[in-house]
């Protein structure tokens, strides 16, 4: 019995009719039906790209063309309660997430190495597939990476109160994520853009409640110890930021290289939130040639 509720706006039921009209592949795994993507050079090293707190699997599409062009293959997918994945009904916490990823590596039976990228929440996600995948990954981005702030803004307060929560999701819940999605990148064409690609996709039942459970159960804030653990591991990272971030803002910055100790870091002039959706072909430039690079010795 699903015990999400069902929001204003929101009428399409996931089912395997409307899953068929979905480019992309389906797996079954254990907590549920994943939509993913596996695609480019069949002899390219994997990229496996976690997406953010709204987006669907599609917000890479702008980045996997380039790095399929640099010989890259790569693997996206839709978070649960995003995209085409399942809405499920236990909690929305960041172990679910973590889980879901190693699942979906597990079941595809992936080559190692790989190289881990994480946008916003996805980086969290990364962060927490490390530990488990260190030995097998070779490399670690994060692009605009969330977790440092400490949960105390009132938007958050509100659509996180339990009844009060369920009420604004259930009626208000487009409109919030409309005013949210235009926060994270910069110009008009590009809300235009990213509103209609996300907004297809919370057109399926379940959706809001499974955004404003993750607000609540996710851990999204105060994770800098995760940032101090991933550093541990040695893995070599690469941190991408906009210059413009309104959501994880630059003076972040300085915090999450302490932690993290990056071995490269770039800031991307002009850029918001999203920086792979902003910017799609210089992110790619920008992984690629680290990826590339991570066997010669450090730069300053």
């Amino acid at each position: 019995m699903t015990t999400y509720y069902i929001a204003r706006g929101e009428t399409l039921s996931l089912n395997a009719d409307t899953r068929s009209r979905q480019r992309g592949s389906f797996i079954e795994l254990p907590d549920g039906i994943t939509h993913y993507e596996l695609t480019g050079p069949d002899d390219g090293e994997l990229v496996f790209l976690l997406g953010g707190l709204t987006v669907p699997l599609f917000y890479w599409d702008g980045v996997v063309g380039h790095l399929h062009h640099r010989g890259l293959r790569t693997l996206t997918y839709s978070a649960y309660g995003r995209g085409y994945s399942d809405r499920v009904t236990g909690p929305y916490n960041r172990e679910l997430f973590v889980r879901q990823a190693h699942d979906l590596l597990g079941a595809l039976d992936v080559p190692a190495p790989w190289h881990t990228v994480g946008s916003s929440m996805g980086a969290l996600i990364g962060l927490g597939l490390l530990p488990r995948t260190h030995q097998q990954t070779r490399s670690l981005t994060l692009l605009g990476p969330a977790g440092l702030s400490d949960g105390d803004a009132p938007a958050v307060k509100l659509a996180t109160t339990p009844r009060l929560g369920a009420f604004l999701g259930r009626n208000f819940g487009q409109a919030l994520l409309r005013s949210h999605l235009s926060h994270n990148v910069r110009t008009p064409d590009q809300v235009r853009a990213l509103t209609d690609m996300v907004g297809a996709t919370y057109e399926c039942e379940g959706s809001m409640y499974a955004l404003l459970a993750t607000l609540r159960d996710g851990e999204l804030h105060r994770q800098q110890e995760a940032y101090r653990q991933a550093a541990g591991l040695d893995v070599p990272t690469l941190l991408l930021w906009g210059d413009q971030d309104q959501v994880t803002p630059l003076d972040r910055l300085p915090e999450v290289k302490g932690l993290l100790k990056p071995r490269r870091c770039q800031v991307l002039p002009d850029c918001g939130h999203m920086v792979p959706f902003e910017y799609p072909e210089k992110t790619a430039v920008e992984m690629a040639d680290f990826f590339a690079g991570i066997q010669r010795p450090p730069t300053a």
